[in-house]
């Protein structure tokens, strides 16, 4: 196929201009348009003389240029993370004497259905959660609501009743992105099935490692209604794609 100058007649063909004289045309523009005011005087920026416009571009493209090359030294050095898998980071279930003791003691109770935590911005559905094949608590299968461990109490009831969300994932924060804020005093409601609201205060906020989970403390009986919130925290293992720590709300009923 034959190609052929579409050019208008009388004008010669002109080549792309580079990449350097369209910063500086972009530069000059910008600096004609936004000249300084100070008081009653204006001053402009522009004309410049043209060595100081070739000087500008020069240091811009030089830092832009660096700029790249050093984004690309750290991504050699730091390879990417396998993506943070919610599914990696298992929550120790309960287990032996501890299980039997968690199981509800008033089935009067209402099933909780929502969350509510003003201090930290959360309000979440609650699904149900049970134990994995592998003995450990199950975690919701969405980053965005919350979940009630039914093998142990009802929140209201006599007990610890725990509600496990995640702290975040790949794609953005999780439900519980913002747990570990959390200070004692600080109010969680939970809304039951009869539309009763069953109110919190936090007594106390700890952060265990996974390898060092305090099960008895966590999942053990209590004299009064008690609720447990628990998500993921600490250092992010980037090997093993999750976090090596637990948080864990401590909080009791006051209603």
């Amino acid at each position: 196929m034959e190609y052929r100058d579409m050019s208008p007649p009388g004008r010669a063909h002109r080549p792309e201009p580079s990449w350097p004289t369209v910063i500086a045309t972009t530069l000059r523009l910008w600096l004609e348009r936004h000249p300084i005011v100070i008081g009653r005087k204006t001053i402009r920026l522009w004309p410049l003389p043209k060595r100081k416009i070739l000087a500008t571009v020069a240091l811009a493209a030089g830092l832009i240029l660096a700029g790249a090359g050093g984004t690309g030294l750290v991504m050699a050095r730091h390879p990417a993370a396998p993506p943070w898998n919610p599914a990696a980071a298992p929550i120790p279930a309960p287990v032996g004497p501890i299980a039997a003791v968690a199981q509800p003691q008033e089935a009067a109770v209402p099933l909780p259905v929502t969350l509510t935590i003003p201090a930290i911005g959360v309000q979440t559905r609650l699904v149900h959660l049970g134990v994995t094949a592998a003995g450990t608590l199950q975690v919701p299968s969405s980053t965005a609501v919350a979940g009630w461990y039914t093998g142990g109490p009802r929140p209201g009831a006599i007990g610890p009743a725990v509600i496990a969300g995640h702290i975040d994932s790949h794609v953005g924060p999780g439900i519980f992105f913002r747990l570990s804020e959390l200070r004692p005093g600080d109010r969680v409601y939970v809304r039951r099935a009869d539309g009763s609201l069953a109110l919190f205060r936090v007594t106390a906020v700890r952060q265990y490692a996974k390898d060092h989970f305090p099960t008895l403390a966590v999942y053990g009986p209590t004299p009064d209604a008690e609720l447990r919130l628990i998500t993921c925290g600490g250092i992010f293992d980037p090997a093993r794609g999750s976090y090596l720590s637990n948080t864990v709300v401590y909080a009791a009923q006051v209603n």
